[in-house]
């Protein structure tokens, strides 16, 4: 897999949430560089790794040490996705966790969660993120989890207990307020416990044959994920050949240890080509690195591949509809105006 990446939805539920907060949401995510039409957009998908400045922008914002929780608070009940869906189409709770949670990358990269048995009379679902996600995202997730639950069950989920695998100078108290159950701090894992009846408790909305669109509506999903893991993965081989000239089909396709042939007809099923990503990939570079470094024309021109600064710029200018040198002054007028702002 590539990089980590979570769902637009989780985004688009923070903004709402800290707009609840009576704070802007779309300037804060303005500022861990979201602009509000990327956050409309259908196909968002955001870096894992930029939570961390998103949750130190917002604390810095906030000033809030325990903004995670106070923000899981004001979350919306998530809805009107997919994951929802094969929730309520299944026949009970625990039928719908099973089949919606094999499609849980639909939210993100970085968690993947099961049901456990604890005893004959309760169960834990474990949410095991990955290590560099921060303590604010998890406690956050954990108060959408449960809003959630309780939705797709009409009311019938509470957690009886809580654990959390990291510290935290929040008090217990303030947590058993805020979860109606008991919590515990630097356990085992993170677990939310709950009586082993409720996976037995029916959908009012159990429907199979809506079920069966559902789950294929959900796998086709997870193909495009897949298919767009690939591209990343090309991406990151011509990152590492580009200055060297050999980031060609063949270098490229060796290094991923696939024959030429099937990577070609696998990035054809992505609705791309090799000689495109090369291009998109130019393309990021060569404007990352005109916006936001002082590197000469002729360096930018060897970092990106090109033999002849005349090749770059032409192909520059056709896919930006400006020259170099025309880009890169834009760019530091428009940094000048948003200083002065």
């Amino acid at each position: 897999m590539g990089e980590l990446k979570d769902a637009g939805i989780i985004s688009v539920m923070a903004c709402q949430a800290i707009n609840n907060l009576g704070y802007d949401g779309e300037e804060i995510f303005r500022r861990v560089g979201i602009t509000p039409e990327q956050l409309n957009s259908m196909d968002l998908r955001t870096p894992h790794e930029g939570q961390a400045l998103f949750w130190q922008v917002l604390e810095e914002e906030t000033g809030d040490a325990n903004i995670g929780i106070h923000l899981g608070e004001h979350l919306p009940i998530f809805r009107g996705q997919v994951i929802e869906y094969l929730f309520l189409s299944s026949s009970t709770f625990g039928d719908g966790f099973t089949r919606a949670f094999c499609f849980l990358r639909l939210l993100s990269d970085a968690v993947t969660a099961h049901i456990e048995e604890e005893s004959d009379d309760e169960v834990y679902v474990s949410p095991n993120f990955v290590e560099s996600t921060v303590r604010h995202m998890i406690e956050a997730s954990a108060v959408g989890m449960i809003k959630f639950f309780r939705h797709v069950t009409e009311g019938a989920f509470q957690p009886t207990r809580i654990t959390f695998a990291h510290k935290s100078d929040f008090p217990l108290e303030e947590y058993k307020k805020i979860f109606r159950c008991p919590v515990e701090l630097e356990a085992e894992e993170n677990r939310v416990y709950f009586k082993k009846e409720v996976l037995n408790y029916p959908s009012s909305h159990a429907e199979p044959e809506l079920l069966k669109l559902h789950e294929k509506y959900a796998s086709a999903h997870i193909a495009k994920l897949e298919k767009q893991d690939l591209v990343l993965q090309v991406n990151r081989v011509i990152a590492e050949l580009l200055e060297s000239g050999e980031a060609n089909l063949d270098t490229v396709a060796e290094r991923l240890q696939m024959k030429p042939r099937n990577l070609r007809s696998r990035l054809s099923e992505a609705n791309t080509n090799f000689n495109q990503v090369m291009a998109d990939y130019r393309c990021y570079l060569a404007k990352r690195l005109l916006a936001r470094t002082e590197e000469s024309i002729d360096e930018i021109v060897y970092l990106t591949g090109f033999s002849e600064p005349s090749t770059f710029y032409r192909a520059f200018k056709r896919w930006v509809g400006m020259t170099p040198i025309e880009y890169r002054k834009m760019k530091k007028n428009n940094a000048v105006a948003n200083a002065a702002k």
